[in-house]
């Protein structure tokens, strides 16, 4: 509650001219929407770029902000919208980036299953807990846009399901199914690799 209404103190104080202001927002929410941009992308090379831009366009569109939905939850589907229409341009005109380039590496590890085993105690240890990362990343990534962005909304961002429907503009019901067949198809992955019973989801 304490950050909501600091928010909106923010906010407001910004909608008045307080640029300021609006620097404190960037600055309390920077680093969340690089997070799901990154996820959203999964392109290194556009993620600070990308974050700028959506941060430029929530300066000129907080005008007309009223305060119908939390800050963040408005911000975010900005960095959304803002991650579609370059995906969208993507592959209209696709480009091979560097990051693009470079094999499904050990040092992703961004995304976690809170019931993934991390034991780092034994470098056998550390390799199992990045194969299930390096796995659980490519688990994601093979996900259809709307089914990606929904599970990472949830499981990384932590919002509830009314929040990620405001994001996405579509019904709850429809947030809880994308997001039951995305946590289906990556538990369809990870399962040989965990060796888990059937039926058991991460």
């Amino acid at each position: 509650m304490a950050d909501a209404d600091a928010d909106t103190l923010l906010v407001e104080r910004a909608q008045k001219g307080d640029a300021r202001a609006f620097e404190m927002l960037v600055v309390r929410y920077r680093r969340r929407i690089e997070r799901l941009i990154g996820r959203m992308t999964r392109d290194d090379a556009f993620i600070q770029d990308l974050a700028q831009e959506t941060f430029l366009r929530a300066w000129r569109a907080l005008p007309q902000f009223r305060g119908e939905s939390a800050f963040y939850t408005w911000l975010y589907r900005i960095a959304v919208n803002t991650a579609r229409k370059s995906l969208a341009e993507a592959r209209r005109d696709p480009v091979l980036t560097e990051s693009e380039l470079a094999p499904v590496g050990d040092e992703d590890e961004t995304f976690r299953p809170e019931s993934e085993p991390i034991n780092a105690d034994t470098p056998e240890g550390l390799l199992a807990t990045r194969q299930i990362a390096a796995a659980v990343n490519a688990a994601v990534d093979r996900l259809s846009e709307d089914l990606r962005q929904a599970v990472v909304l949830r499981e990384i961002e932590g919002l509830s399901y009314e929040e990620i429907a405001e994001i996405m503009n579509c019904p709850v019901g429809t947030v809880r199914s994308r997001i039951f067949r995305a946590r289906e198809a990556i538990s369809q992955r990870l399962r040989p690799l965990l060796d888990t019973r059937d039926g058991r989801r991460w």
